[in-house]
């Protein structure tokens, strides 16, 4: 017998079909005697649909208004939820963030977990029912509704699992596990049995989407064993664990790509201390988050720093980097919004020399130009022109044999 926290994603719980059909699964845990606590989005599109008619009724978007509303979207999964499990038989309750005990910090929007009080949930199953909790929300430590931000369900899932000493969090959602890259870009991608939470975090920092990078790094911190699963076969997916010493660590784990992300270039710096610091300090205090940063070598007393920013965050960048620009006597400020950051990752590559220079190469004989490069122990990231990305993603999931290897 097990305790099991599930999470279902907004396409997991997208209609009343779904719906009835985790509710099935749910009925099929309980009957071979685990214990179940569901974490639920809100369903389908709804969060987009809310914020479309926020957009609608008023130009002014309050945070503590808007987390009232796109909360709103999970109160009604998780009530639809729990009578649906009554209707196959099992007792549930439906609780929202703040009546499953997630305290936060007071920031509207992407609130940050401070304190998770579960003694209620722990009620509920002590008394055979199975809690339905709200994913992506709380109430904040001045007593106003957050919202925990995009992927928040995720985190409100391990966080409850951790709180709850569960067995393991299983991350439901329309894959069936993590794969060796996108299969829609290379069909034969495989799918892992097993990865390290460290690969795993280099995978999201790198633009794998799913499973989300916060709840990572939290089940990291406090060893909460993650299964990625797909909500629509059932099928055992992937585990996301420590690192185990009789894992043989393969050479590269998988290919990833990002094409959310836009280049800045300020030309012409003049090359003497601070003034890097100041530019990046202004970019933190707007909440920027800079990606890849490069800086040239000086010549004649000037150099060109380049750096990566989300695209919705490019006009906010220029803006400070043109103030900037203005104040130091840099010669311009140019962006490219047509750019990808294709990265291999895996935990072998810190004994195996090479990993690197066959990643060149290969983009190389492919007549794929880099124009920015980052690594980490266990990940080596490349900028490449946005109509490369595909083909880069395909030779380096090639040459490193991804497709024939097993995991």
């Amino acid at each position: 017998m097990a305790l099991l926290v599930q999470k279902f994603g907004g396409t997991s719980v997208a209609d009343p079909e779904r719906i009835a059909e985790v509710a099935s699964h749910v009925a099929r845990c309980r009957h071979r005697g685990d214990d179940v606590v569901l974490v639920v989005s809100a369903m389908g599109k709804e969060t987009d649909e809310l914020l479309r008619l926020a957009g609608e009724v008023s130009d002014s978007r309050p945070g503590r208004e808007m987390d009232m509303l796109i909360t709103a979207g999970e109160r009604k999964a998780i009530s639809l939820m729990s009578m649906a499990l009554h209707g196959v038989g099992v007792r549930a309750e439906s609780y929202t963030g703040s009546q499953a005990g997630f305290v936060t910090d007071v920031n509207h929007s992407n609130a940050k977990i401070v304190d998770v009080r579960a003694g209620r949930i722990r009620t509920a199953l002590d008394d055979g029912y199975v809690p339905v909790v709200a994913g992506a929300q709380g109430v904040s430590v001045d007593n106003n509704v957050t919202f925990l931000g995009r992927g928040g369900s995720d985190t409100t899932a391990v966080a409850l699992a951790k709180a709850l000493d569960a067995d393991a969090c299983e991350l439901y959602t329309d894959v069936s596990g993590v794969f060796t890259t996108d299969p829609r870009v290379v069909p034969s991608a495989r799918r892992m049995n097993r990865i390290t939470f460290d690969e795993m975090l280099e995978m999201t920092a790198a633009g794998c989407p799913k499973p989300a990078m916060r709840s990572v790094e939290y089940a990291h911190r406090h060893h909460v064993p993650l299964h990625v699963r797909s909500a629509f076969t059932w099928e055992p997916g992937t585990w996301v664990t420590e690192e185990d010493a009789n894992m043989e660590a393969a050479l590269i784990r998988a290919v990833v790509s990002d094409d959310s992300q836009a280049k800045i270039t300020v030309a012409g710096v003049p090359d003497r201390p601070g003034i890097a610091g100041g530019l990046f300090r202004r970019l933190a205090e707007a909440d920027v988050n800079v990606d890849l940063i490069v800086q040239n070598v000086s010549t004649n007393g000037v150099t060109d720093i380049s750096f990566t920013v989300p695209h919705e965050q490019l006009p906010l960048a220029m803006e400070i980097c043109e103030s900037e620009r203005s104040a130091t006597g840099a010669a311009g400020v140019t962006s490219d919004h047509d750019i990808a950051k294709v990265s291999v990752v895996g935990a072998g590559m810190k004994s195996n020399p090479g990993v690197a220079a066959v990643m060149f190469e290969t983009l190389a004989d492919n007549a794929i130009n880099i124009e920015m490069i980052s690594t980490s122990a266990i990940r080596i990231s490349c900028i490449v022109s946005g109509d490369d990305s595909d083909r880069a993603v395909e030779v380096l999931h090639s040459v490193y044999e991804l497709s024939e290897t097993t995991f």
